[in-house]
């Protein structure tokens, strides 16, 4: 073989090895990009609320505060990002005007809006904290939650008062908010 000739199949070669190595790769791609839509955005329906507090304290300087849990109650894995959506409720479950602050709380750092997977059974935390200093604090009975923010919403016993009904509250994570 000449070496013009060797040439030209050493690139012929080397062009079909690259077509080859990026299908694969747009393969790998294409895999990796299925994987991540198979836990589609979580559905309201298949999300339980509750508050816990964990096992840890969150009193102190007028502040109270406790932790949002949010279960995927469904057959399959979700995906939920971003904060809460909050309102209180007074007595008769009468809606109460309410503030809600997203990032930072007194007792937590914000992890900030990032998607976190639930398989089944699984749950999502936020911190969730108020004050209570002032003289006429609004008297909640109930707090509706919207994990996702849409308007479906849970209701959960929520008996505080409430300064100017503001509430603090950190996006959702897969652990505990830490310390700020």
């Amino acid at each position: 073989m000449t070496m013009p000739g060797l040439r030209t199949a050493v690139t012929v070669t080397a062009a079909a090895a690259l077509a080859v190595g990026a299908s694969a790769g747009m393969a790998s791609a294409e895999s990796a990009a299925g994987a991540g839509a198979a836990a589609g955005s979580c559905r309201p329906g298949a999300l339980k609320v509750t508050t816990t507090d964990a096992g840890s304290s969150q009193v102190g300087m007028s502040h109270e505060g406790t932790y949002l849990r949010v279960t995927n109650t469904g057959t399959s894995s979700c995906t939920i990002s971003g904060y809460a959506g909050l309102a209180l409720e007074g007595a008769g479950h009468t809606a109460l005007k309410t503030t809600a602050r997203h990032g930072d709380t007194y007792f937590a750092k914000d992890p900030g809006a990032h998607p976190v997977t639930l398989k089944p059974g699984k749950s999502a935390f936020a911190d969730l904290v108020w004050t209570h200093a002032d003289a006429s604090p609004a008297p909640a009975k109930y707090l509706q939650v919207s994990p996702t923010g849409s308007n479906a919403h849970s209701v959960v016993a929520f008996d505080h008062g409430v300064d100017n009904a503001t509430l603090s509250v950190t996006a959702w994570s897969a652990t505990l908010p830490g310390a700020s």
